[in-house]
């Protein structure tokens, strides 16, 4: 009789423990951790070479919503369909947030993506204003970047890649909060989430 208890209770609980969690869509609002420290991008111990030919660590944003895709430069197909994301998103958000956001493109490529190469890529993309900003990191940096992202990329020739359209947002304290993946987004949701952690002082 008592096997038989025991049998059921042990059952019980596995069915509890397998019950099916909330299903998630391509868009993801991330739940705010209990300790914020753990989970924030400053924690990284990379450093970046901006497109102004400065080096910083995440750290250095600390305060400033962050707003963050990953391209490289010589893409001609998904990349600028995310920068175009990018500055529409921007442009939505602009006239709204109370803390203006720190819109960051982080190359996937950085043998190739020098400092002087971002920078004249955001020339010609219209895209030199302060709230923009282009970082060329290590290999080993930006693995581990796009790991938090979990956004996947792949070199499938010297000069080109297969990889994530990812655009993610990160709160005042470096926590990623929401993330959306496709090209050409109705960015509704994003500009929302822009607007709410921009308001968290």
């Amino acid at each position: 009789m008592k096997t038989a208890q025991l049998f059921i209770i042990a059952i019980s609980l596995l069915l509890l423990s397998c019950s099916p969690q909330e299903k998630k869509g391509p868009a993801m609002n991330l739940a705010e951790p209990t300790t914020v420290n753990d989970m924030s991008i400053y924690q990284l111990p990379s450093d970046w070479n901006t497109h102004r030919g400065k080096s910083i660590s995440f750290e250095d944003l600390k305060g400033q919503p962050l707003v963050v895709v990953m391209i490289y430069t010589a893409c001609k197909t998904a990349c600028p369909r995310l920068v175009a994301d990018m500055r529409a998103i921007e442009a939505k958000a602009a006239p709204d947030v109370s803390v203006p956001p720190q819109y960051i493109l982080v190359s996937i490529d950085p043998t190739n993506d020098h400092p002087e190469k971002l920078k004249q890529f955001a020339a010609d993309n219209g895209m030199d204003g302060e709230q923009w900003l282009f970082l060329q990191g290590t290999e080993a940096g930006v693995r581990e970047f796009a790991n938090v992202l979990s956004m996947k990329y792949k070199r499938i020739d010297p000069i080109d890649f297969s990889h994530s359209n990812i655009i993610s947002v990160f709160d005042t304290e470096g926590v990623l909060t929401y993330q959306k993946e496709g090209l050409g987004l109705q960015n509704d949701e994003i500009i929302a989430q822009i607007l709410q952690v921009s308001q968290k002082n």
